[in-house]
């Protein structure tokens, strides 16, 4: 029966007496509770949180644009500085028209002012019409062109404006006159009658409203550089033609 030690509860007789070690009731052993497992514990990085949404800081208006007259924002960038086309000057010239037989020469005069008889550049123009076989006197026809026309004032008077006007001038003389053959003697005659530069000096030009003309360098040019010269006459033989068929 598994039974160690027993014990009536009165005394039995013709019994053995009991020993006292076995009367003695040992204290029944407590036994502690077992201590919890440690959890182990997560690091606060390692906890994945929900991705946050980014936040769009809205500007807001500062205390000077909320005040009176002041300008939105699109307006207070800094608009891109236009850049002026830089002022051209006016160009100065002056030109004489003369008339030779069916030829109109437009000649640039030297000094500003109008040929006199015994000027040295007169006296070569006399001496090329003469070779060109056309009257060695030419006649004046109107007032020198001199440019610019106004000293003050807010006119245009720059290069294409001067363009314009010397050859609104040709056109009337020629409408009232017809010839044969134009003369652009000098550089500001062939600029701004021809709208040509020195590269076209002793060569034919067509020019719109106009006609043929011939690009002649200025007479002052030719009496420092004589070489010119020879470069004149073989372009005048080409030409010559062209008036000595119409004085016929």
């Amino acid at each position: 029966m598994q039974v160690v030690n027993w014990l009536p509860r009165t005394e039995l007789p013709f019994a053995a007496p009991s020993r006292p070690e076995l009367l003695d009731m040992p204290e029944p052993e407590v036994v502690a509770p077992a201590a919890p497992t440690p959890v182990a514990e997560v690091p606060v990085a390692a906890v994945v949180k929900p991705a946050e949404r980014a936040k769009i800081e809205v500007p807001r208006p500062s205390l000077a644009s909320t005040r009176t007259g002041a300008k939105p924002v699109e307006e207070a960038e800094e608009t891109p500085a236009v850049v002026k086309a830089p002022i051209v000057p006016p160009p100065r010239f002056a030109l004489q028209l003369l008339r030779a037989g069916r030829c109109l020469l437009l000649v640039e005069l030297p000094t500003g002012e109008p040929f006199q008889t015994r000027d040295p550049a007169y006296l070569l123009l006399k001496d090329m019409l003469r070779a060109a076989g056309l009257p060695d006197s030419p006649q004046i026809v109107g007032e020198p062109v001199r440019w610019p026309l106004l000293v003050r004032g807010t006119m245009d008077q720059g290069p294409e404006a001067a363009r314009d006007f010397v050859q609104g001038f040709l056109s009337v003389r020629m409408e009232e006159t017809p010839c044969a053959c134009l003369w652009l003697i000098g550089l500001p005659a062939v600029r701004f009658a021809g709208e040509a530069d020195a590269e076209a000096f002793n060569r034919e030009l067509q020019i719109e409203g106009l006609g043929s003309a011939w690009a002649v360098p200025g007479l002052e040019l030719l009496m420092e550089e004589p070489q010119r010269k020879a470069d004149v006459w073989q372009a005048m033989r080409r030409l010559m033609a062209r008036w000595k068929e119409s004085n016929e």
